[in-house]
């Protein structure tokens, strides 16, 4: 029995791509289809949004003589790539979708409206979100908090390529230690990388629990969805008044 109704699912670009490389590899988007589709058939609805930094990041390309906001832009243009992409890999395995961007490009995808992507997921389709915001200065992970919100999320799952937040990198640290829990205070205060701390905040000031897992073991969106202890959960203790 699944334990959400609703969920939204963030996938980062790296997702997109083999581990040190950069651009779209055709069956690391497959898999992420698959670990989608493999959701919808618990009969849960889903969004997902994704992120771009396989293709371009906009950070670094403001550190090198580009503007900021040009350089979000190129980023935002990025995710609607990885976007079609994906849509197109889960159509090929008979799911409905439909790619929804913050950036109006109607020959490609419907304008992002509330009321229209609450539709699709009462109709079953797996909504992509892509663009971010449509605005600079904000990361796709807030733009993944921003849509949990308007779409009435029961979580955020956020797809990484650990097992879970720890206290240092445990890949350059083998002495790194895993939290199976923690407060959206414990992540701010402790400077932990899950999430940048506008999207951390937002989800802190409306009550929306975040679960960061490792996507690159297969079935783990479906055992989150069922409610598995795996990976780290981030939300307000119980007993918060």
């Amino acid at each position: 029995m699944p334990a959400y109704k609703r969920v939204l699912l963030k996938i980062s670009g790296e997702g997109f791509t083999r581990a040190g490389r950069s651009g779209i590899d055709p069956e690391q988007v497959a898999y992420i289809a698959e670990e989608a589709v493999s959701v919808h058939n618990l009969g849960v609805e889903l969004a997902m949004v994704v992120g771009g930094g396989n293709i371009i990041r906009g950070a670094y390309f403001s550190e090198h003589g580009i503007s900021r906001t040009t350089g979000d832009n190129m980023g935002m243009l990025a995710t609607v790539v990885n976007a079609l992409a994906l849509q197109d890999a889960i159509e090929h395995l008979g799911v409905e979708t439909r790619l929804l961007t913050a950036i109006n490009m109607q020959e490609i995808a419907e304008p992002f409206i509330r009321r229209r992507a609450l539709r699709h997921l009462e109709k079953k389709r797996i909504v992509i979100l892509a663009a971010g915001t449509g605005n600079p200065f904000f990361t796709t992970d807030t733009a993944a908090a921003l849509r949990a919100m308007e779409i009435d999320a029961d979580v955020i799952l956020k797809a990484t390529k650990v097992d879970g937040i720890y206290n240092a990198d445990p890949v350059k640290d083998p002495k790194a230690t895993k939290f199976d829990t923690l407060t959206y205070l414990d992540v701010l205060n402790g400077r932990l990388k899950v999430m940048d701390s506008t999207a951390i905040s937002l989800c802190m000031d409306n009550g929306m629990p975040i679960v960061v897992f490792n996507l690159k073991k297969k079935g783990n969106v479906a055992r989150v969805i069922l409610g598995e202890k795996i990976g780290t959960l981030v939300e307000e203790p119980k007993d918060a008044g």
